[in-house]
């Protein structure tokens, strides 16, 4: 396939000026949108009867009075922690509460208090998807990690409890890396193995590392990596395989989930691939050279190979060949592709990730972010305008709220690691030598 290079655009001509992370009213900027996706969500979110509320366009809960649709799935729950844990630390008022409100739903909620793991969606009467995944799984570790590092009393339990699950249950010493989902007996569901559950795994072990110092933790994340990335990105010329049968071989016809399992190739995880490789590389020393190779070129291929160079924004999916499979624009790609190439702008002189930084934050500004009503649109069409064919109203905070925090902190850890020596006036300065 001929492939286009971007249009020239403004960004491309400014490149050699200061860098955007080096001006103070940037990081403002990224301060006041982290704020404000803070804002929206917190408190409306938070469901009086356990767990949180998915909102709507206006940042009102959907199904609020409708007991059959108020089901809580695992992620959302945990992402919400996570996030809860990010305003703790940037010392917003009202997020204690909602880290032990999370974290109470997640004990008392999700887990199988008789066969262990945890459900993946509940409501306010039991259980409604027993299934037990390792995507769900990864995110509570997500969410224990960044409740240790804020101190909430109830993280080591939960710490111990999911990596003993993730050990026991999911980990495939011989492949390195997790099998998928379980009913809840622990009676295997399908062979089907995914890249995605791996890979937010991925970055809750290096979360779970940095809390804890145990080198398990980073052990496993640098055996999953090796497994998707090194071996199986590589010789697909950097694109990321999504879906595998139970000896980890590439299954190209796959056709799952529109939401977390779509057909073909997601640029987007390439670009998530891209970030936590650079973190990776960093937290092992820089011993494994081949990270930052493979954090440039799947960064690189996903851009040439992903983004609209006419309308901008990055597809949703593409076939094996490269070309549009599912159009629509997804916030959390740009989300992604802000983060990575702020991080790779950091540890590289190539200027194209400056670039791409500035390309990518210029869209999200025009298209993504909903000034009227708070909160950033999940999905545009091939129009760019926002529409509701996967995701309903705005369903995460999770993606936004690092793409905004990601760009201001040093590439060699977590946001809530660093957060946690973090001032204000500190974030204001692109000097992170001495800071952290």
């Amino acid at each position: 396939m001929k492939t286009v290079k971007p249009k020239q655009n403004y960004e491309d001509k400014v490149v050699k000026e200061t860098d955007l992370l080096d001006r103070p009213m940037h990081r403002i900027w990224l301060l006041d949108q982290a704020r404000n996706l803070l804002d929206f969500f917190l408190p409306s979110s938070i469901n009086p009867k356990g767990g949180f509320f998915s909102l709507n366009q206006h940042g009102v809960p959907v199904n609020s009075l409708n007991p059959a649709g108020q089901e809580r799935k695992l992620h959302s729950t945990t992402r919400m922690v996570h996030c809860a844990v990010i305003a703790h630390q940037l010392g917003l008022p009202g997020a204690d509460d909602v880290i032990d409100h999370g974290m109470d739903f997640i004990w008392s909620r999700h887990r199988d208090q008789d066969k262990g793991g945890y459900f993946w969606a509940v409501d306010d009467i039991g259980t409604v998807n027993p299934l037990k995944q390792a995507y769900g799984h990864a995110f509570v570790l997500l969410a224990a990690a960044s409740a240790k590092v804020a101190g909430h009393p109830g993280a080591d339990q939960l710490l111990e409890d999911v990596t003993g699950v993730l050990l026991c249950k999911f980990w495939e010493p011989e492949f390195g890396a997790t099998s998928e989902e379980y009913q809840a007996d622990w009676t295997p569901f399908s062979a089907y193995r995914g890249q995605n559950s791996n890979m937010h795994l991925t970055e809750s072990l290096m979360a779970a590392f940095e809390a804890t110092g145990e080198n398990k933790y980073l052990d496993m994340a640098v055996s999953i990596a090796g497994l998707i990335i090194n071996q199986h990105a590589r010789a697909e010329g950097w694109r990321v395989a999504e879906h595998f049968d139970d000896r980890w071989l590439i299954d190209r016809h796959y056709i799952g989930d529109p939401m977390f399992r779509p057909s073909g190739i997601t640029p987007g995880h390439a670009l998530e691939w891209a970030r936590l490789l650079v973190q990776l590389w960093e937290l092992g020393g820089r011993a494994s050279t081949w990270m930052l190779e493979a954090a440039q070129s799947l960064f690189l291929t996903a851009c040439e190979t992903g983004w609209d160079v006419e309308k901008g924004g990055f597809y949703y999916t593409l076939d094996w060949d490269n070309q549009p499979n599912q159009s629509d624009r997804f916030w959390w790609p740009c989300c992604e592709g802000i983060a990575a190439a702020s991080v790779l702008h950091k540890v590289s002189d190539n200027p194209q990730f400056q670039q791409w930084y500035r390309r990518i934050l210029g869209f999200t500004s025009r298209y993504l972010i909903d000034r009227k009503n708070g909160g950033w649109y999940a999905e545009l069409d091939s129009a760019l305008l926002p529409i509701e064919n996967v995701f309903e109203g705005k369903p995460d905070l999770y993606h936004s709220l690092q793409a905004c925090l990601i760009p201001m902190l040093p590439s060699n850890g977590s946001v809530t690691q660093h957060l946690t020596s973090t001032r204000y006036c500190d974030l204001l300065s692109s000097d992170a030598k001495g800071l952290f």
